[in-house]
């Protein structure tokens, strides 16, 4: 009896551990195809009811808003490179949903973070929310939001 128990939560934790590896290699994937600028490949790692957030407050786009955005821009072979510095993979209690959060580095914008949802389909994990940010210092909060306040009151 105890080997069966053993087995099943050997099993349950393999489990675990192949769905975590899968789970990040589809955001590994997304950062490579976006450098590429593979647009077909690229895509291919989200759910087709996907939602991508950047970081403009009007950018919440479904997934074939963010299409049209990104066709011209992987048209012209230019992409986007965000490097993962550090990243941290969560799942819910029935294991088909899973949620992230990465420290990136990006050459324009310098650190920012990347956060998200995959959803467990029948063709393997999908992204079916993305949302793009940048951490502000907690030191210079208030005047990166006066900043934006004012920027705000200009538009």
């Amino acid at each position: 009896m105890r080997w069966l128990i053993c087995l099943i939560g050997l099993f349950c934790h393999s489990a675990l551990a192949t769905d975590k590896e899968a789970v990040d290699k589809v955001i590994s994937n997304l950062h490579k195809f976006a450098a590429q600028a593979n647009y077909a490949s690229y895509f291919a790692q989200y759910d087709e009811e996907a939602v991508f957030i950047g970081t403009d407050a009007s950018e919440t786009w479904t997934l074939e808003e963010f299409k049209n955005y990104a066709k011209p821009v992987f048209d012209r072979g230019s992409g986007w490179t965000y490097k993962s510095r550090e990243r941290h993979i969560y799942f819910s209690p029935n294991k088909d949903v899973a949620w992230f959060d990465e420290l990136l580095d990006n050459a324009s914008l310098g650190l920012t973070r990347g956060t998200g949802v995959l959803v467990k389909t029948e063709a393997g994990w999908k992204v079916t929310q993305y949302h793009l940010t940048i951490p502000i210092p907690n030191d210079i909060a208030d005047n990166v939001a006066e900043q934006i306040k004012a920027y705000n009151g200009m538009h």
